[in-house]
């Protein structure tokens, strides 16, 4: 099976990744805890391109392609390898981000995002992804205070430091794309606690993940 988790900036996906995985791992399921951009060497790469502040003058057609390019190494070398060897794969963002930051965020044509998909990735689509809800001005906040407690801003803060419209617009990108395929989605709030938002997301995902019999 593959997990995704999604969000705007200072949401809390990486933790919420986490806990999952080390939850699944305690009931019997074999997991790997990934992420985009960065899931591979390759990706290291390209996520220190990506996301490093000085690079604000970057065009939304060349943070496209990027994208794109350590998706398709990431599956290739770390998904697709891991799910034929029976894992469960929970990812830190896939394609919907590029949906939401590069085609509602950006306004880049969503059409255009399509075509790259279908090329790349063959239209893959996660089993489940768990969208992890917060007002923009909250999530924004949380990211640079965040930020502002580590070195991480000075390596990849570029989108920590876009206007807060930018984040609104990404946003309700992903509303749009949650309510379009509600069978896939999970959208829960990411305004408690973690250990309380943790709780949510295995109360949504947990019929998927009935226990393994011993023996």
């Amino acid at each position: 099976m593959f997990v995704t988790f999604e969000g705007i900036e200072g949401c809390g996906k990486s933790t919420q990744a986490q806990l999952l995985a080390r939850r699944l791992a305690a009931i019997g399921y074999p997991c790997l805890a990934t992420r985009e951009p960065g899931g591979t060497r390759i990706g290291r790469e390209i996520r220190r391109v990506l996301l490093h502040p000085s690079h604000r003058a970057m065009a939304p057609e060349v943070e496209l392609a990027l994208y794109f390019a350590d998706r398709t190494q990431h599956l290739k070398e770390v998904v697709w390898p891991a799910i034929e060897r029976g894992r469960v794969v929970i990812s830190d963002r896939f394609t919907d981000s590029t949906l939401a930051y590069q085609g509602y965020g950006r306004g880049l044509r969503r059409s255009l995002i399509a075509s790259l998909d279908r090329i790349l990735t063959g239209g893959f689509r996660p089993d489940r992804t768990v969208l992890l809800d917060l007002p923009a001005e909250v999530a924004l906040e949380r990211a640079r205070g965040r930020n502002r407690a580590s070195l991480r801003g000075k390596r990849e803060g570029r989108f920590e430091r876009e206007r807060l419209e930018f984040h609104r617009r990404v946003r309700r990108g992903y509303l749009a794309l949650a309510r379009r395929e509600s069978q896939r989605y999970v959208v829960v709030s990411a305004e408690g606690t973690r250990n309380r938002v943790h709780d949510e997301v295995w109360a949504r995902l947990s019929s998927s993940f009935p226990p393994k019999r011993k023996g």
